[in-house]
């Protein structure tokens, strides 16, 4: 077994994470799959912003485990979610870091979606 890196966000690759104050809805074939006023917003260096959403807050019946695990040395181990009602469009569409690195805490209990994998990734006001 190998050691893996953890790496320390800084100037180099800063990542922040701030409370998202608008509601946050991700939506597939016509159901809610996560509907949050508590979702979180991780910027990354470079990448784009990731909506993270509060567990709770996500309709857990309609996500099935997937198999898929990667790792990110300022983040830790991501494990994945399929949605089912996606077919292949939907497979590993959501990922969580269910033990993140103490840098990046606050988006334990937390999934994020990928926009293409989803129908719509809502930022509202109410």
């Amino acid at each position: 077994m190998t050691e893996k890196t953890i790496k320390i966000p800084g100037p180099d690759h800063p990542i922040s994470i701030e409370p998202n104050p608008r509601r946050v809805v991700v939506t597939l074939a016509g159901k809610v799959i996560a509907d949050s006023r508590a979702a979180v917003t991780l910027r990354e260096a470079r990448y784009a912003a990731v909506q993270y959403v509060p567990r709770g807050d996500v309709d857990m019946s309609a996500l099935a485990r997937s198999v898929t695990e990667t790792y990110c040395p300022y983040k830790g181990n991501a494990a994945y979610f399929s949605i089912p009602a996606g077919a292949e469009r939907s497979v590993d569409a959501a990922w969580t870091y269910e033990a993140p690195y103490e840098a990046v805490a606050a988006i334990r209990d937390h999934l994020a979606f990928y926009p293409d994998r989803v129908d719509a990734i809502e930022e509202r006001d109410a």
